[in-house]
């Protein structure tokens, strides 16, 4: 694991009611042991800016890449989530989480593992249910640069482990980061919606 996620950490900050896991049974077999798989039985993500993909009701299994986009080159490689307008799909022969956009089929290696997609997205809904824009910052502007030196330092500390979630401008956790640094991201009654929103 590149980074350290326990389910104790993540519930301690967002509440075990608001963690998604996965059952083991969702998985194929080639996935179900890997460690990947194993993250997201026992620690799972916090919802909200990522959601995890329900299983089938009728199998109780993920969907493969290969049922919701073109991709032949994935093989047995569960979609065990969404973010944006991707389909993020875990590589158990690697480890590596991708992201398969469905309009545009394309793929792109967006973790090097799944504590890596935790840990971003954990950095992210976490900014996104705590930062306020303060009255120390003056006006609107000020509030608007400290969060983007935020969403900056995530980008930054994140990629000197895992260069994968922001390697480009177009990786839709870039793309997540730019709308969050430009306000557009914050909802219901969080301190920065009321801030931004009245």
């Amino acid at each position: 694991m590149l980074f350290d996620v326990t389910r104790g950490q993540l519930a301690g900050i967002f509440g075990e009611d608001r963690l998604a896991t996965l059952p083991a049974t969702a998985f194929p077999p080639s996935a179900m042991d890997t460690e990947g798989a194993r993250i997201l039985q026992t620690v799972g993500v916090p919802t909200g800016t990522l959601r995890l993909r329900e299983p089938d009701q009728d199998t109780g299994r993920l969907p493969l890449v290969r049922d919701v986009v073109d991709a032949e080159d994935a093989g047995e490689w569960p979609v065990i989530g969404w973010l944006l307008n991707a389909h993020l799909a875990l590589d158990p022969g690697s480890g590596k989480v991708h992201a398969f956009d469905a309009d545009e089929e394309t793929a792109q290696e967006l973790h090097t593992d799944v504590s890596s997609l935790v840990r971003v997205t954990l950095r992210f809904q976490r900014l996104l249910e705590e930062f306020t824009f303060s009255d120390d910052d003056g006006d609107e502007d000020a509030g608007c640069e400290r969060l983007e030196r935020e969403v900056e330092r995530i980008r930054q500390e994140t990629g000197s482990i895992d260069p994968l979630p922001f390697q480009d401008d177009d990786t839709v956790w870039s793309v997540v980061g730019e709308e969050i640094a430009a306000g557009r991201r914050f909802k219901g009654n969080s301190p920065g919606a009321r801030s931004l929103y009245g």
